[in-house]
């Protein structure tokens, strides 16, 4: 008799385990001759050294589906346990499957130009008006290179711009006021990673949230990082930021335009940078329109009615018009 200690690190326990421990119930009762007891991401195994072998190599193939889908089932760990290759879901343009199983894949083809061209370039803007998905699909590919391993951590950062309300408003310290304008980004994560997981990679500095701010002074090597709502950084920001680029890193810049939130008297720095890297090699630019929307319906009619407006009192409009998160 010998004992085994078996790491599944790569999961969320939770989703491992099953609902009240189900999964494992059901392991435990295909492995008859084992005694074992699960604790967070540890799994101890006693029992004859074949068969404790054995245990952990199906326990490792369990972790990989799990970790890829994002979910584990009764079929699927009775097809691995006995040895049969487990139907596997059939979604070719998948970038990553989220909570619960759910695939996360580009919904119109400016969604699938943007995961074209951050494969096949180190920097990336992607343009368009709020409820196309950009920022979604960018944290998607963000998520997808984390869980293969290309890169070492994800950095998602934006500018903490007032938008009508006041920072010094907000009741808290300086993190709680800042997590408002961060709060998106934790959005997208929480819809693909598992919460335990997450909670882990963020204590862990694996995932990092942070204000532009933030960003200075650091070279970013063996990341991707995600620059939201790039509209509202200033030109000598935006070329902070684009120069913390290291070695295997990519980037993601997303912004609209439309919806600058910085005063009149400051330049937005997405705009120069548009102009002064327009003929740069290594660079992929994609454009979304309203005809990408992908929230509820009536966002595009919204957008559309405020772009009439906006024609038909240019005269009375600031020079950079106001708008809403993306």
């Amino acid at each position: 008799m010998i004992e085994r200690i078996v790491i599944i690190d790569n999961v969320d326990p939770v989703s491992f385990y099953g609902v009240n421990n189900s999964n494992m119930q059901l392991i435990r009762n295909l492995f008859p001759k084992l005694r074992m007891a699960a604790r967070g991401s540890v799994i101890k195994v006693i029992g004859d050294e074949t068969e404790t072998a054995e245990f952990e190599k199906k326990i490792k193939e369990l972790e990989d589906y799990c970790s890829r889908y994002n979910k584990l089932t009764e079929e699927v760990i009775l097809d691995i346990v006995k040895g049969k290759t487990p139907n596997e879901p059939k979604h070719d343009d998948v970038i990553i499957y989220g909570i619960n199983g759910k695939p996360i894949s580009p919904r119109n083809n400016n969604q699938a130009l943007l995961v074209k061209s951050f494969r096949e370039n180190d920097l990336t803007f992607a343009l368009g008006p709020a409820g196309t998905g950009k920022t979604y699909i960018a944290i998607a590919l963000a998520v997808k290179a984390l869980k293969n391993k290309e890169v070492r951590k994800i950095i998602l950062s934006r500018p903490a711009v007032e938008a009508g309300e006041k920072l010094g408003f907000l009741p808290g310290d300086m993190k709680d006021k800042i997590d408002p304008y961060l709060q998106p980004l934790y959005d997208a994560l929480e819809d693909m990673i598992p919460a335990v997981k997450l909670k882990e990679y963020m204590e862990g500095g694996t995932i990092q949230i942070a204000p532009l701010a933030f960003m200075r002074g650091r070279t970013l090597n063996d990341a991707v990082i995600v620059l939201d709502e790039a509209q509202n950084t200033t030109v000598h920001q935006i070329k902070m930021f684009l120069t913390r680029l290291g070695m295997n890193a990519k980037m993601i810049i997303t912004g609209d335009a439309t919806q600058i939130d910085l005063p009149r008297t400051v330049k937005s720095g997405l705009i120069q940078a548009l102009k002064v890297l327009k003929d740069v090699p290594g660079i992929g630019r994609v454009e979304f329109g309203k005809k990408d929307i992908v929230r509820h319906s009536l966002v595009q009619r919204i957008v559309e009615a405020y772009e009439r407006h906006e024609r038909e009192h240019s005269d009375d409009t600031p020079d950079q018009p106001a708008g809403s998160d993306d």
